[in-house]
């Protein structure tokens, strides 16, 4: 199928539309078979559209959603315009590195990390540890590291691989899919249920994705 037949089918079809399934073509390996979109009005809006999709016989299925998140107090940032602090969550298209919480497993695929109160989150861009899990007893968490206990946002969340590999400092740090009904200072929040069943249902073999955009 040439490129122009198949944006047309994909337009045609609604490849993120209300139907149960999309015309859209399988995704490439690299993107795997599940993807969560949390689409916003604008760069300023503080609440999306989050839809999951699974990719079945060459279609985009739609599993869970339109269900509305919660993002950045200040909205989303642009491509490439996340920083550090800056209240926004970032654009763009992001794996998922692990699975953690408060609260034991809850019965998740991903690899799960317990949180204890001497767990935290490095935000600190000048240190060598930026954008990481830290164990406080054994390890510095750099200056006003996040308290990875923290109830109920951190009950159950995902890490969101943003800048998790080069970890760049002052791009932004600590973005997690987790519970929230309020704005957030940079993550993708839901409700406590909604957010369950999308974990739960998150497969690594699956290389399931998170793409944030704006419409």
């Amino acid at each position: 199928m040439s490129a122009v037949l198949l944006a047309l089918v994909m337009v045609s079809g609604g490849f993120f539309g209300a139907g149960t399934a999309s015309a859209a073509a399988p995704p490439p390996p690299a993107q795997g078979r599940q993807l969560i979109t949390v689409t916003a009005d604008s760069y300023r809006k503080t609440t999306a559209t989050l839809v999951a999709y699974t990719a079945e016989d060459g279609n985009w299925v739609k599993t869970y959603g339109p269900w509305t998140a919660h993002v950045g107090k200040n909205g989303i940032a642009p491509p490439g315009r996340k920083r550090e602090g800056d209240g926004r969550t970032p654009s763009g298209t992001y794996g998922f590195d692990f699975m953690f919480g408060v609260k034991p497993d809850p019965g998740v695929k991903f690899p799960y990390r317990q949180a204890f109160s001497y767990d935290k989150w490095n935000d600190d861009s000048a240190s060598p540890l930026y954008n990481t899990w830290v164990d406080s007893r054994h390890a510095d968490a750099g200056t006003a590291p996040e308290n990875m206990v923290t109830i109920p946002a951190y009950n159950h969340g995902a890490v969101i691989s943003y800048n998790t590999k080069d970890r760049t400092p002052h791009l932004g740090s600590a973005i997690f899919l987790h519970i929230s009904s309020t704005p957030t200072t940079g993550c993708v929040g839901l409700p406590d249920g909604e957010l369950l069943r999308l974990l739960r249902w998150m497969d690594p073999k699956h290389s399931p994705q998170i793409d944030i955009k704006v419409a």
